[in-house]
């Protein structure tokens, strides 16, 4: 897949819903493997930290197909959510959207952070893009680019 036929655009405050239920959609699988699924408290967990001003979402040929939230810390960036839908993963969509945070975070100067459910395959990605594992807790992975 070329680069540039993905496309990151902002959101904004009416797209929340929309968001939702695509994370809920991309995490259902994970979640469901270590009994945690909730649907609603998926959604409210989203709604709580929604900031449009630090969303994007991933459009592929004009369709919505994943979003990223990337939030500015004092002295990091963190990745706060990296969502591609179930139907367009494995395509290294994510990869290209993850490296185009990398960029980001590069240019600003500033190691990128990420949390990851313990038992997601997204602990492996984050592996495989150079990330290291920092902290964990109960259900949480932490990670850490510095670039």
């Amino acid at each position: 897949m070329d680069k540039t036929t993905i496309m990151l655009a902002p959101a904004h405050q009416d797209d929340a819903e929309q968001l939702v239920a695509l994370r809920i959609a991309a995490m259902r699988d994970s979640l469901t493997r270590i009994g945690r699924f909730d649907p609603q408290r998926a959604r409210q967990r989203f709604l709580s930290g929604y900031a449009p001003a630090h969303t994007r979402h991933v459009a592929l040929a004009g369709q919505r197909i994943g979003f990223v939230v990337v939030k500015p810390e004092p002295a990091a960036l963190l990745l706060d959510h990296l969502y591609i839908h179930p139907d367009s993963q494995g395509k290294g969509i994510g990869a290209i959207v993850l490296m185009r945070v990398i960029d980001e975070a590069r240019v600003q100067g500033l190691p990128l952070k990420v949390g990851a459910l313990r038992d997601s395959d997204s602990n492996r990605f984050y592996l495989r893009h150079g990330f290291k594992l920092v902290g964990q807790e109960q259900f949480d992975n932490y990670y850490l680019l510095t670039v």
